[in-house]
């Protein structure tokens, strides 16, 4: 073998951390590993104690409680001192916990620690935990290593060897597992999807059915794919991570919809992660679910309290979320949203440090307050000390610029804050697909239409009061382009294209809006009022709501709804 494998760490010269803010975890802990010959072992009873010694010591194991301490969680710890390396690929990682519930077990399970104690912890269980543990560590090293530098073919070999070793049979469920591991790596899909088939006729466990549904999607064998993801969805032990795949799925074919109902449900199990969180509210920000964009927004504050992720952006971003959503409803509706947004806006203006941070940001905020608020001159005043240059700001701050000045008609502004976004998401994957979906919509919704949904939808009812018809309906389709999800808009637009079709037959373009429009409604709920004019409207137009969007996908999103 070409790779050149360092010798393992000895027994002896193993050092361990102990991470809780019980005294009693502490001595249990430390007496049973001075009994199994450890004996370098380090204590922390907080989050800030903890990083101190990472700062000091390389640690080969550490055991971690999820409630460490009052201001930071074992989630966030974990996060931070991953970020920082304190925590890599050749660390063991323990957590402890007194809790079970599902949300936490899956938001642990998703960090991949190497083992999961509950607490109380006894001493027995302890040390033969920690025997499993160090055996693994030293009878598995050379696979494990070859697996940390990517070396997937090599750890194969050292793998399949393994398994022919009579006195490693304790081990070989977590060797057969990271033998599928390395096929998926590697792009081997047949093969593993034949690996984890045979598997199955000894095994039940999670990662075997997950492993084999991985290998299908990944082959686009929906049909095959469709029982299996059925039937894991029914099993608490796969739900969570079915879900994820299927999300992750549907991104990389640019089922965006599909992919947005995916990741809501995986989040609703596992809420704690920021980045699922973030990739939650571009996906709603996609899907123009404003209502889902700003949940999203308000978990990620939330979580991400006292972690690495916490910054005041994300506090500015609850506003702007607010303001987003208070745009694309009615006047009555939007009131309760455009107040709240003032009010969190004007707390986060006092804060000394907001102001530092967060100067010309808050300043474009409270612009579009004022746009909502109809005081247009009042937003272009304070607006007009604002660059249209973005450079060094990011693509939270660009957006809400762009919008901002989308809002005071300020075309060139827009475009060229576009470009400048296009730029700043090159090279990253989820960007690349997600985000640049996005800014594609927002270009057309930016340079092509001149007005916001709400000023669109009170130019139609202008216009059809006078009635000009086609001026209306002209109105009402860019309004449903900038908010597909809009009822009231969708069934005022079949409202007015059945008044133009007494006119004149509608042209094959409108006939797909019209038809979009439709399909909007039978998907939503309506009033017993509004699903009557809307089956009257279907009706007199002659609209065929067969769909045949999403063929090749039908099977999945059978499944998983």
């Amino acid at each position: 073998m070409s790779v050149q494998i360092p010798s393992p760490t000895s027994v002896e010269d193993l050092r361990f951390l102990v991470i809780d803010n019980q005294g009693l975890v502490h001595d249990v802990i430390s007496s049973a590993l001075f009994d199994m010959g450890i004996k370098h072992v380090s204590n922390a009873h907080n989050a800030y104690h903890a990083k101190r010694l990472c700062e000091k010591i390389h640690f080969d194991f550490v055991l971690l409680a999820f409630n460490v301490s009052h201001d930071k969680d074992g989630f966030h710890l974990f996060e931070e001192l991953k970020h920082l390396n304190y925590i890599n690929e050749t660390t063991t990682v323990i957590f402890l916990s007194a809790e079970t519930s599902p949300e936490l077990v899956n938001c642990i399970v998703e960090l991949q620690p190497d083992d999961f104690w509950v607490k109380p912890l006894k001493r027995v269980s302890i040390e033969s935990r920690l025997s499993y543990l160090l055996q693994t560590r030293y009878k598995l090293h050379k696979m494990l290593y070859c697996m940390q530098i990517g070396e997937y073919a090599t750890a194969m070999y050292y793998a399949e060897r393994q398994l022919q070793d009579a006195t490693l049979t304790d081990f070989h469920p977590r060797i057969k597992r990271l033998i599928g591991e390395c096929l998926i790596q590697l792009s081997d899909f047949e093969r593993a999807e034949s690996y984890y088939r045979e598997l199955l006729q000894s095994m039940d466990h999670a990662w075997v059915h997950i492993g084999l549904a991985k290998s299908l999607l990944r082959q686009d064998a929906l049909e095959e794919a469709q029982l299996l993801v059925d039937d894991l969805l029914n099993r608490a032990d796969t739900r969570f991570l079915t879900y994820d795949l299927l999300a992750q799925y549907f991104i990389e074919k640019e089922q965006f919809e599909l992919a947005y109902e995916q990741i809501k449900q995986a989040s609703k199990l596992a809420p704690r992660n920021i980045e699922r969180n973030k990739r939650l509210c571009d996906l709603a920000r996609l899907t123009h679910d404003k209502v889902g964009q700003l949940v999203a927004v308000q978990n990620m504050a939330k979580f991400a309290k006292n972690s690495i992720h916490d910054s005041p952006q994300l506090a500015l971003n609850v506003v702007r979320s607010t303001i987003d959503l208070a745009s694309s409803l009615g006047s009555t509706e939007s009131h309760n949203y455009i107040v709240k947004a003032e009010s969190h806006l004007e707390e986060l203006a006092k804060q000394s440090h907001m102001q530092v941070e967060l100067g010309e940001q808050l300043t474009v905020t409270k612009a579009r307050v004022l746009c909502l608020k109809n005081d247009k001159r009042g937003a272009e005043s304070i607006m007009s000390s604002i660059p249209a240059n973005s450079k060094g700001m990011s693509m939270d701050d660009n957006l809400d610029k762009m919008k901002a000045f989308h809002e005071l008609g300020m075309k060139e502004h827009c475009i060229s804050i576009l470009a400048q976004l296009r730029k700043q998401i090159e090279g990253d994957t989820f960007s690349s697909q997600v985000v640049d979906e996005y800014l594609k919509q927002e270009s057309i919704e930016r340079t092509e239409i001149q007005f916001t949904a709400k000023e669109l939808k009170h130019m139609a009812t202008v216009n059809y009061k006078e009635n000009r018809l086609q001026p209306a309906y002209n109105n009402l389709r860019q309004a449903l382009t900038i908010a597909p999800k809009d009822k009231q808009i969708a069934l005022s637009l079949l409202k007015v294209a059945n008044q133009l079709r007494l006119q004149a037959p509608l042209t094959p373009p409108q006939i797909k809006v019209v038809t979009r429009a439709a399909k909007l409604l039978t998907r939503e709920r309506l009033s017993p009022t509004q699903r009557q004019k809307c089956d009257q409207y279907v009706e007199a137009l002659g609209i065929d709501l067969t769909s045949k969007d999403d063929e090749d996908t039908s099977a999945l999103l059978k499944s998983t709804r």
